[in-house]
């Protein structure tokens, strides 16, 4: 079978908002009385993004790369993850063609966030900020998500052939 010119990957995670932690959006320090509870710094965005780049390339999920019962990942910065899983990805013989994402937080508004958010997914992916898209949505103060108790992230990812 010949390589196919362009691959579509989806990715989707959440955390729970918690006191005592600090709240990592995009690679971006938002200040907020609570953060996200996680095995490193549980930033929804990045693993969303991390989760579609490889599931794109078939490489799997970012479990199986950066697993949470492995003690090196630990308080990791996902911008790192997010650059190591771009790596791999590379290595298959695709590129990144573009990023769209949606965070989705009653609470904090990350409006204010998103340009820098773009700018560092951009940066750590090789790519063209105009290949970045990231929005925000709240959850209409329903469910969980609603109720201000987690935050979640969803991604796409299309890859290019080399």
């Amino acid at each position: 079978m010949s390589k196919l010119p362009f691959r579509i990957g989806q990715g989707y995670d959440c955390h729970a908002l918690v006191e005592g932690r600090k709240l990592i959006i995009g690679g971006v320090d938002i200040p907020h009385h609570l953060g996200l509870l996680g095995h490193s710094d549980a930033d929804v965005l990045l693993h969303a993004i991390t989760d579609a780049i490889l599931g794109a390339a078939a490489l799997g999920d970012i479990g199986k790369h950066f697993p949470d019962t492995d003690a090196q990942f630990k308080g990791a910065d996902s911008r790192t993850l997010l650059k190591e899983a771009a790596r791999r990805v590379a290595a298959t013989g695709y590129r990144i063609g573009n990023i769209d994402a949606t965070i989705i937080a009653q609470k904090p508004k990350m409006a204010p966030h998103i340009a820098a958010m773009c700018a560092n997914v951009a940066e750590d992916l090789g790519v063209d900020i105009g290949q970045v898209n990231i929005k925000a949505k709240t959850n209409e103060k329903l469910g969980y998500l609603g109720r201000e108790e987690g935050i979640a992230a969803e991604a796409v990812a299309l890859l290019l052939a080399d």
